[in-house]
């Protein structure tokens, strides 16, 4: 009595394949491109998408004004702990290399947090880069915010360099990354 058949493996295989591709199409996301002709995908190697958002003083900030500039934009809750760890070491790295033409744009989920608390937050940390507020989730969407704190360190060419999901980042991971954006813009 034969248990193990080449045969039997062979028509196996063929169904698992098959039944693998078919599930691999089927769920696949594919990348809308945007009307001028780019693939708008918040992920290393491509544009960062743009955003106007005000800030809690009423101020607008454009992303794409930024140009010329190392930006990191952090995707950020009042409730959340990795968010709350990482946070004053972003204050102390933008305090460092703001001269060198650092930016830090914090963008609140203010859709998945409110006002109050973020403002709140800001002023216990003492934050004195620019805090987006993201009312209505538009940003969170265009980034595609799977997980809070999401951090996209942009070059001076508008052009993301690297992506970090959740945290808390390390100040030396934020050290580097800084230094390497910035030694593009000269």
């Amino acid at each position: 009595m034969r248990f193990f058949s080449y045969e039997r493996l062979s028509l196996t295989s063929i169904i698992i394949l098959t039944a693998g591709a078919a599930w691999i199409a089927v769920t696949a996301a594919f990348a809308a491109p945007t009307t001028d002709g780019e693939i708008r995908a918040p992920q290393s190697g491509f544009s960062a998408p743009d955003f106007t958002l005000l800030t809690s003083d009423d101020e607008s900030i454009t992303l794409s004004e930024l140009r010329g500039k190392a930006v990191l934009v952090n995707l950020w809750a009042s409730w959340c702990g990795p968010c709350r760890a990482e946070m004053p070491a972003m204050q102390r790295i933008y305090e460092e290399y703001e001269n060198d033409g650092f930016v830090v744009l914090a963008v609140n989920a203010t859709n998945q947090d409110n006002v109050t608390n973020a403002l709140a937050f800001v002023q216990e940390h003492q934050l004195t880069f620019p805090i987006l507020l993201d009312v209505t989730g538009e940003v969170s969407q265009m980034y595609q915010l799977r997980a809070l704190p999401s951090s996209f360190f942009i070059r001076p060419d508008g052009v993301i360099e690297e992506v970090v999901i959740g945290g808390p980042m390390a100040e030396a991971l934020l050290r580097v990354r800084v230094e390497q954006l910035l030694e593009e813009t000269n």
